[in-house]
Formats: C-alpha cells, structure tokens, sequence
C-alpha cells in the first residue's frame, strides 16, 4: 500500500473499537502516525496501540471522556507532546440515544442530553482546541450519520440533531480555516456492524426493512468507511472543504 500519508500525524477520538479502530488501523496502513482517545476500556485501546505499532508507526492511548469539555485542550497537548505536532483530527466519539419519541411522558431528558454533551459539545471543544494548534495544511475530519439529513423512521431525532449539527459547524469551521489551506468534512455512514449499532438495534424497524431502503442492498465495512476518511485526509483531499460525503449505500436518494 502505498504510504500517502507517512509523517503526518492523526487524533481519532473514540478510537478503542468500531470505526474508530479501523480507521486507526487504516491510517497507519498509510503510513500516518496515531493517537487515539478512549474513555473508559484502557485494555481496548492499548490493544489498538499495539496493532498499529506492529505496522511500524508510532502510536499513542490517551484517555479523555469527551463529555467533560475541560479535557479537550488536554488531550490536544498531549498529542503535541509525544508526537511534536498535529495534522489531522477525526473526530469520531459520539454516543447513540434512541428508541424514544419526543412526546413520550417517560422521556429520558438527563440521557437524551447528554447525548447532544458529548456527540456535539465534545466535538466542539475538541475542534477549537485543535484548531490554533494544527498544521497549516490539515484536515478536520467529523464522523457523522446518514441520519444527520435523512431520517426514514421514528425514535431517532435527538440523534439525528447531533449529527445535522455537527455538519452546520463543519461548513461554518471551513470557512475559518480556509486561508490556512485547512479542510474540514463531514463523512456519513450509514448502518454499520459496531458495538453502537448493536446497542440501537431493537429501537430500529427491522433488518429486512432497513436493507429494503438501499439501492445496495447491504450495509457499509467499517473499511469503506475509513478509506473514505483517509482519502479526505490525504493529499488528493485538498481542495474538497464543507462538503458532506454519504457513504450509505443510496439510502435517501
């Protein structure tokens, strides 16, 4: 595979397990050096770090709980501390709050928010304190949800307004950084095979339904996915900005 990426360095946040490992994995594969950020399994993570290591780049576990937006600023100086410097920050930590419709009386408020803590704040506060730091020339990369513009069935609003939110910011941050020739996108994935989907599974229609509502009719590989993230990171990405990339296989056309 040829190493597009060798020399830069890259923060994943919820890089541990699901996409966010296999975008760690896929980034070292180009030869990126990887941070990752967990919030509580220190065991998954340094697992992930020893699997990049192997592929011969260095790597870093730092734990930091996105919900406390005091850690952001931390967390970036800890990349800069080990690595020297910081070139592309995905932002990928996020949580899944469903199955619940806005006039349910039993409403999960306390849940429900900080559902909009982590997968917004969080991603915020990662990104302004990115932002003086990073390289002239990065990217600033959010992991979305098809969610985020479509939304086919009940229960999912408040996910699916953490999502739309954070690709309102991203264009707003585009422009920003813009001069500083930094990109900023959103990647969308559909349904996946992750823990989190695992975990939303019985507040969505069933699996023959969703399958029916793709034009291709199978979900994405969490490689796809992170093949996607890497080409924006990478250099035949520089001239796509505040764009919004599905990768969902047709669902909502």
């Amino acid at each position: 595979m040829q190493k597009s990426l060798k020399g830069k360095v890259v923060l994943i946040t919820g890089g541990s397990r699901g996409l966010g490992a296999a975008m760690a994995e896929t980034f070292a594969d180009h030869g990126a050096d990887v941070a990752i950020s967990y919030a509580a399994s220190s065991e998954k993570a340094e697992a992930v770090v020893e699997k990049l290591k192997a592929k011969g780049i260095r790597a870093l576990a730092i734990k930091s709980d996105q919900a406390d937006l005091s850690s952001a600023k931390p967390l970036i100086n800890s990349v800069i501390a080990e690595f020297g410097k910081l070139d592309i920050l995905v932002n990928n930590a996020g949580i899944a709050i469903q199955g619940q419709m806005v006039d349910d009386p039993g409403f999960d408020e306390a849940n429900y928010n900080r559902q909009w803590q982590v997968n917004v704040m969080g991603s915020i506060a990662n990104t302004r304190a990115a932002a003086p730091k990073l390289a002239d020339g990065g990217r600033i990369i959010f992991i979305g949800s098809r969610l985020g513009d479509y939304v086919p069935f009940r229960g999912v609003a408040d996910y699916a307004g953490t999502k739309a939110a954070l690709a309102g910011y991203a264009r707003g941050i585009a422009r920003d950084l813009g001069p500083r020739n930094i990109t900023v996108n959103v990647v969308q994935p559909g349904v996946m095979p992750t823990d989190m989907n695992k975990d939303v599974a019985d507040h969505l229609p069933p699996l023959e339904t969703i399958l029916d509502m793709h034009p291709i009719r199978r979900f994405a590989t969490l490689e796809e996915v992170a093949e996607a993230v890497c080409f924006l990171a990478g250099p035949h990405g520089g001239y796509i900005t505040g764009e919004t990339l599905n990768i969902a296989g047709g669902i909502g056309i």
